[in-house]
């Protein structure tokens, strides 16, 4: 039987979830400090090959975004896919949610915070934790 019947599990390794408040951690080049996230064997910027862990900001800003009118299966649309600048460094792309999908609605530097929700679950009750962003104001 698996350790995670019952459990959260993130869609992403890097979101973390069981560690305090949900946050996202990147990899940063231990030279020249870029943002990666997921695992790196060499920076895409300086080449080089070591890094560290780095804890997120759960605030930021709207960069860009665009209206997502057709989804797959499953997937409620239209949705707002935006990139979002986070306070203090580094930009994700993610969904906005807890607003319309409507420009109009929708600010470029907008300030919003990351949230999660449920993505699904399994027969085993397991939910699949995915994040967003919603607008502060």
């Amino acid at each position: 039987m698996s350790d995670t019947v019952g459990a959260d599990v993130p869609v992403v390794d890097y979101l973390v979830l069981g560690d305090g408040d949900p946050h996202l951690v990147a990899t940063a080049c231990s030279d020249c400090g870029a943002l990666w996230f997921g695992r790196r064997s060499g920076c895409g910027r300086c080449g080089s090959r070591e890094f560290r862990p780095q804890r997120l900001a759960t605030t930021g800003t709207v960069r860009t975004f665009t209206i997502v009118a057709r989804a797959p299966k499953g997937v409620p649309a239209p949705y707002v896919s935006a990139v979002v600048d986070l306070e203090g460094g580094g930009h994700v792309k993610a969904t906005v949610v807890g607003v319309e999908a409507d420009p109009s609605r929708i600010e470029l530097g907008m300030p919003v915070r990351l949230t999660t929700f449920e993505a699904g679950r399994d027969d085993n009750g397991t939910t699949a934790v995915a994040f967003g962003f919603e607008p502060t104001s």
